[in-house]
């Protein structure tokens, strides 16, 4: 018999709920991030639903002002990178935030990066917008703060006036959503927007605090505090920065790195679209800009994109047909519309005079590493109220101290490009910066020394302005005369033709020709165009929109054939289509998918002309194999061959066609290492036979591949295919005594066959000289 047992009930917990100050301090939060967010819009409200971030459209619930046709989802992607320069991968925005195996305990630091003007601002606000209407769950408190904006070294805060005072701060209970927020550091995201506005000369601090939360440093030490895991241990920390920026020096761990990718050609013209739509003359718009290549180009950048848009707009109303040209002569006319007409001669002379401060103040914060400033040390007032009233300037407020609550303004400017052009005009206006100097501000000598300056836009802009001359505005602004002018040109004349170009490395190479292209100079675009080295490498850098327009149009120049190496430089397809079909590239590297991706596109367009040209242009020896991508866009390509012979062979007549690069194979270099070495090597063997002409297959890598046993047997099986193999090398593969044997048993039917490398530890030594006395080919 079983006693009776009675079980007490015990009541459910009651769900959990926040403190009352706390609830209301996040509903503020809330409510704050909603109404900035609505109000960052370009003039003709497109909301941030419709800005294009990273190169996609996201749809949009709101209409513009127009409130015609509503615009087609589209799911907004990021692409991601590893430190390791691993594969990248589309990203979604709600899985920034997703980091497998990340412990929760621990602060997490996630890093986007991106060009200025490419989107981060806007990502950043997005995100913001999106918690404030319940995604993102996972966190009770985001905080946003723009890091130029509070930056200053003369500015010091604590924690928790940087937390309760810069965005909304408590109307009760302050000390008690302090608590709570140390409390709960797993429930908060801290966003440091334009992390290179922390930069200088100058070390990041180290954490030597002995009350980290309440003492009050800089923004560079309590930003040191927060990675370095000293206070709010567990939060998550979303820093945005450009590319160049030295990030991971002053980080000592990141979970994740995001790259902001920009406009497509198509998303682009969408983009135009949108901004013009409900205007009489938005049919004239997208035309205009695309008529200017260069601009358009340019447009990949969301931030630029809407530059243009703008000054387009300026353009039409004012019943003009045509836009500049170049960047300096577009930012030229943007300061022009800005400051002109002008009601009289004294306004005149005082806009004049306070454009050359402004442009000194730009080149003076350039040095420093920043765009912002006190209100209070601008020079006049004068100058504050130019700079306001034209737009160069954006007001703030900084943080307020709990224990003074004195409120400070501060001023930044509206966009870094129009920093970059008012630091290059400084340069030009300058009494004291004699002409022989201005050289030393263009940034071409050799990769190993650092650009002059922080603003990267600034030799680009300097050229231009050289050869502007003849532009009316530009002679009012600099109070030179024609003559003066062609001196500083001939300076410039002169230093481009000691300049040993087909010395430069790709970056720098690439810098030199946007600054020629700037000047619009013949002479110059020719000078460069005949000094290029036939081999160009642009293996693992960049190539923008610009860049490719830049390097087209010297190219096109040239009476040279060259070789280009475009391969890992995120190169878009229009900008590979461009510089593959030039008559004078004569071959070409690129990645097998973005070639995959051309040769599709071309076969969908009928394109047959440029896909056999393309294909006879296109080089795959040596290869090498690093990634599982890398093996899957090699089998892509074999894949891709059959349908490609049928196309060909359509456009051209002939009954027998291979894609060169793939006939032509002859090394093959497998790297995948023991993770994804025995899978990558599998799918490998399955497409080698593809390759006739393959004569090296070497797969001793750094570390070990690990194909072992079934990695062996299995490309013996393909071993009668590869009639031309002369050299195989399977050194330390985790290959045994029975994988030996099956390699040992096809050999003689290897004719070709001179060397094989075959040591491995784990074959006795015994076996491996046993298989060198029947086939002297194989070395130990």
């Amino acid at each position: 018999m079983f006693k009776e047992v009675r079980i007490p009930i015990i009541p459910s917990e009651e769900p959990f709920k926040r403190p009352k100050p706390v609830e209301t301090f996040c509903t503020s939060l809330m409510d704050y991030f909603r109404d900035v967010c609505k109000s960052v819009a370009m003039e003709r409200e497109v909301t941030l639903d419709h800005l294009f971030i990273d190169g996609t459209l996201v749809q949009s619930q709101s209409e513009t002002k127009t409130g015609k046709n509503s615009m087609k989802a589209m799911e907004k992607e990021l692409v991601t990178c590893s430190l390791q320069g691993k594969e990248k991968a589309a990203l979604k925005r709600n899985q920034i935030f997703q980091i497998p195996g990340g412990k929760d305990l621990e602060t997490k630091v996630i890093v986007v990066l991106g060009k200025a003007g490419m989107g981060k601002s806007i990502l950043v606000q997005k995100i913001c917008q999106d918690w404030s209407s319940g995604e993102f769950s996972q966190f009770e408190f985001v905080f946003w703060f723009d890091c130029k904006q509070i930056s200053l070294p003369e500015k010091r805060y604590s924690l928790k006036d940087l937390l309760l005072e810069f965005f909304v701060e408590p109307q009760e209970g302050s000390k008690e959503i302090f608590e709570y927020i140390l409390q709960n550091p797993a429930k908060v995201l801290l966003v440091f927007d334009g992390f290179e506005g922390l930069h200088d000369n100058e070390n990041f601090p180290r954490c030597s605090a002995s009350q980290p939360e309440k003492d009050l440093c800089t923004i560079k030490e309590l930003l040191s505090r927060l990675i370095h895991k000293k206070i709010l241990n567990g939060c998550t920390l979303l820093l945005t920065a450009r590319p160049k920026d030295k990030v991971y020096q002053y980080v000592s761990k990141v979970d994740k790195t995001i790259e902001t990718v920009g406009f497509s050609p198509q998303q682009r013209e969408l983009y135009i679209t949108k901004y013009f739509e409900g205007l009489p003359y938005s049919d004239n718009a997208l035309k205009l800009i695309k008529e200017c290549e260069y601009l358009f180009s340019h447009c990949y950048s969301p931030g630029m994109c809407r530059f243009v848009c703008f000054l387009c707009e300026t353009v039409l109303e004012m019943g003009d047909k045509s836009l500049p040209s170049t960047l300096t002569t577009v930012f030229l006319k943007f300061v022009q519309q800005k400051i002109i007409p002008m009601q009289t001669d004294v306004a005149a002379m005082q806009n004049q005079e306070s454009l050359a401060t402004l442009s000194r103040i730009a080149w003076d914060l350039g040095e420093k590493h920043q765009s912002a400033m006190k209100s209070d040390l601008l020079p006049s007032k004068e100058v504050k109220e130019f700079a306001l009233k034209y737009g160069f300037f954006l007001p703030f407020a900084f943080p307020r101290h709990s224990d003074s609550g004195e409120e400070e303004f501060g001023s930044t400017f509206s966009d870094f490009v129009i920093q970059n052009f008012l630091g290059a005009l400084h340069l030009m206006l300058a009494e004291e910066i004699k002409d022989k100097s201005l050289t030393k501000y263009l940034s071409f000598p050799s990769k190993k020394k650092k650009p002059y300056t922080w603003l990267d836009l600034v030799p680009r802009f300097l050229a231009g302005l050289l050869f502007l001359q003849d532009d009316p505005f530009f002679c009012s602004l600099s109070n030179k005369d024609v003559k003066q002018s062609t001196k500083k040109q001939k300076i410039l004349l002169k230093y481009i033709r000691r300049l040993q170009i087909n010395e430069l490395c790709p970056e720098r190479l690439l810098e030199l020709l946007h600054c020629i292209y700037e000047t619009q100079s013949n002479y110059l675009l020719q000078h460069v165009a005949l000094r290029l080295k036939p081999d160009l490498s642009f293996l693992g850098v960049v190539l923008t929109p610009p860049d490719v327009h830049v390097l087209h149009s010297v190219l096109k120049r040239s009476r040279k054939e060259f070789s280009l190496d475009l391969r890992n430089s995120s190169i878009d397809m229009q900008g590979l289509k461009d510089l593959v079909g030039l008559k004078n590239v004569a071959s070409f590297r690129a990645s097998p998918s973005d070639t995959v991706r051309l040769w599709k596109s071309l076969e969908q367009t009928k394109d047959y002309r440029l896909l056999r040209a393309s294909t006879e242009k296109f080089v795959l020896d040596p290869f090498k194999a690093k990634t599982m991508k890398d093996i899957s866009d090699l089998s892509d390509l074999v894949e891709l061959q059959e349908r490609m012979i049928h196309c060909v062979q359509d456009a051209s007549g002939c009954s027998n066609y291979e894609i060169p690069a793939i006939k032509n194979l002859r090394k093959l270099e497998f790297a995948l290492g023991p993770v994804c070495g025995l899978q990558g090597f599998l799918k490998l063997v399955e497409i080698l036979a593809a390759f006739p002409s393959l004569q090296h297959l070497d797969l001793d890598a750094l570390s070990q591949n690990g194909i072992g046993d079934e990695g062996a047997k299995s490309l013996s099986e393909v071993f009668p295919t590869l009639t031309s193999l002369e050299t195989l090398n399977l050194y330390n593969n985790n290959i045994c005594d029975f994988g030996a044997e099956n390699l040992a048993k096809v050999l003689p039917a290897m004719a070709s066959l001179r060397v094989l490398e075959m040591w491995n530890p784990t074959i006795p030594y015994g076996v491996l000289e046993h298989l060198q006395q029947l086939d002297s080919r194989i070395s130990v």
